[in-house]
């Protein structure tokens, strides 16, 4: 089982990148010009990713209780997923939706919140 909860973990990190590539890819085609393109390419993932490692991530400043942490996940990829939509294809979105769902189903299979505390 513990060969699965590492896949696991991997994949939830592989998750994680895509979210922030997708907002920094809406984000540069989104911007108005040079100087909005670089705020929102680079800004907007900045931002989540600080959301991230307050409230959501495994070693958080912040811990938050399960539903605010589930709250904040759904905001981050969903607002991944909406960059997508517009930037790539609703395919392609609905496609990360569906494994961040698939994924989430397993972690609350495995009984995971992140990765294990030390």
């Amino acid at each position: 089982m513990k060969a699965f909860e590492s896949l696991t973990l991997l994949i939830r990190f592989l998750l994680e990148l895509c979210l922030l590539g997708a907002l920094a890819w809406w984000g540069f085609e989104t911007g108005d010009g040079a100087a909005a393109q670089v705020l929102l390419g680079v800004g907007v993932p900045v931002a989540a990713a600080v959301v991230w490692g307050m409230f959501i991530a495994p070693k958080a400043r912040h811990p938050v209780p399960l539903t605010v942490w589930i709250g904040l996940q759904v905001v981050l990829f969903g607002a991944a997923a909406l960059g997508l939509a517009a930037v790539a294809s609703t395919g392609l979105a609905v496609l990360f939706v569906i494994a961040v769902v698939l994924h989430g189903a397993a972690m609350a299979a495995l009984g995971l919140r992140g990765a294990p505390r030390p």
